[in-house]
């Protein structure tokens, strides 16, 4: 599996996705930002994932920033996890 895709987390509520790759490309290139957003308010979560070109990069990129400050809030990096499956619906024991 690959390993260039970081989780970010305690970001600022004020960091952009620019703000987050602009950190990240002291590392190498990145791929790809996603600020997850709130989807009622639509607002940021406060973390996001970071896709890095290569897997040396994504290290690199976890070692230098993982702790720093970015927006005045120490970041949380490191390697994202792999989405667990959800399950289906919840039933609900209806009455007959």
């Amino acid at each position: 599996m690959s390993q260039n895709k970081l989780y970010v987390g305690n970001l600022s509520f004020d960091s952009t996705e620019d703000d987050i790759t602009d950190a990240f490309a002291a590392h190498g290139t990145v791929t790809s930002v996603n600020v997850i957003m709130d989807r009622e308010t639509g607002r940021p979560r406060g973390f996001a994932f970071v896709e890095m070109s290569n897997d040396q990069e994504a290290a690199s990129a976890v070692q230098g920033l993982d702790g720093r400050d970015l927006g005045g809030r120490n970041l949380k990096v490191n390697i994202a996890k792999p989405r667990e499956p959800r399950g289906g619906g919840g039933g609900g024991g209806g009455r007959w």
